[in-house]
């Protein structure tokens, strides 16, 4: 079974019916629940949700439909730690080296539209979400 880290930028495009964005990101959703895949959230997509005005209720009915293909992990304290290195060293967002390290650690393929994924590309594989539509 394969998974993925989804930026909650992706997750907005959906969601908010982004345009072309939007639509890419609902096919990806739609691929990964017709191959089994899982898509893995922490506390810092419902944190980032939370920042953009969403309520804990609405990430919960924003999510429903796929909560058979999503898988909610723990953020250690060593991963905030690698993660605040690599921010800094790399000079990117916290959360976005957070993100990377998450996918790392789970064996998690990392979809994001962000260019700060390609500072970390050796860390964590990243694709777009029309790689798979």
């Amino acid at each position: 079974m394969r998974m993925y880290n989804v930026d909650t930028s992706i997750l907005l495009d959906c969601f908010e019916k982004r345009g072309e964005n939007g639509e890419y990101s609902l096919k990806f959703l739609e691929f990964i629940i017709s191959t089994d895949s899982l898509i893995i959230y922490s506390d810092l997509h419902i944190r980032e949700l939370k920042n953009t005005g969403y309520t804990y209720d609405q990430i919960i009915v924003l999510l429903s439909p796929f909560k058979k293909s999503i898988k909610k992990i723990h953020i250690y304290s060593f991963q905030l730690s690698e993660a605040k290195l690599i921010a800094r060293q790399r000079d990117i967002p916290k959360n976005d080296a957070l993100h990377a390290v998450l996918a790392r650690d789970n064996n998690a393929i990392m979809i994001s539209r962000d260019k700060h994924f390609q500072q970390i590309k050796d860390i964590v594989e990243t694709r777009l979400p029309e790689d798979f539509t």
